[in-house]
């Protein structure tokens, strides 16, 4: 059976000597598997399409419905040189990739997930603020999970925000709380930082303009979001912890 997919090259594994596992991410099918022949040979001409961050059209043979697809065709339709060249943004888009990869299942279609990763990926790519672009994967992974928190309005009571209001975030109302509804474990937030949660929590990556955000605000941002991936996903991975080593060098 021939099976044609457009993906995204999530990681590779070694199988054999010459031989690799590849994970790549779809719109139709989530996560699919598929083995490549020969990729790790000096010639092999499944070289390039085996990165990570690879966007490809891929064409695999499959024997029988339960044995896995081997590659016989690919034809790459972005490569995002510039992410794989710069250790920085290798660093980010590696957190963004296994932050993905823990939500998405086999045979299970993630459009809306797709479709953002691809255009953040682009935006990276770009050039563009890697610290905004890396909050909205994050909030998208969250929806993907079924745990969009709740920003635009109070989690609890479904009060409506007002200019200045003090807020904070609710680990277990699942978004940021009012005055009335905060309890002492909730963690507070900055009127500034409360207000561009709100506004990425619904952004598409193509809605994306220019942001001009203080460092201190991002940072406050990361806290929150990181705090609930980590309390919902169990998301603690090697991937983040080089990201935050790297960028602190690089600060």
């Amino acid at each position: 059976m021939i099976i044609r997919l457009q993906g995204l090259v999530l990681r590779n594994k070694a199988y054999g000597e010459s031989d690799q596992l590849l994970f790549i991410f779809t719109r139709e099918r989530g996560r699919v598997s598929m083995i490549v022949r020969g990729s790790k040979k000096p010639r092999s001409r499944f070289g390039a399409v085996t990165e990570p961050f690879t966007i490809a059209d891929f064409v695999c043979y499959q024997h029988s419905p339960t044995s896995m697809p081997s590659l016989s065709q690919a034809d790459i339709i972005h490569h995002n040189q510039m992410i794989r060249s710069d250790l920085l943004l290798t660093a980010y888009g590696a957190y963004w990739l296994e932050l993905v990869d823990r939500v998405i299942v086999e045979k299970e279609p993630s459009v809306t997930l797709y479709n953002q990763l691809g255009l953040l990926l682009a935006q990276l790519n770009e050039g563009k603020d890697p610290e905004i672009l890396t909050r909205l994967l994050e909030l998208a992974v969250l929806q993907e999970a079924g745990y969009k928190p709740v920003f635009s309005q109070c989690a609890n009571c479904g009060a409506s925000w007002k200019n200045g209001e003090a807020t904070a975030f609710s680990l277990t109302q699942g978004g940021m709380v009012c005055t009335n509804c905060m309890t002492p474990r909730d963690m507070s937030i900055k009127p500034a930082t409360a207000y561009y949660l709100r506004i990425l929590n619904d952004l598409s990556a193509d809605q994306l303009g220019e942001v001009n955000m203080k460092w201190e605000t991002k940072r406050d941002m990361e806290t929150i979001l990181q705090y609930y991936l980590d309390a919902q996903l169990d998301v603690k991975n090697k991937t983040r912890v080089i990201l935050h080593q790297l960028r602190s060098t690089w600060n």
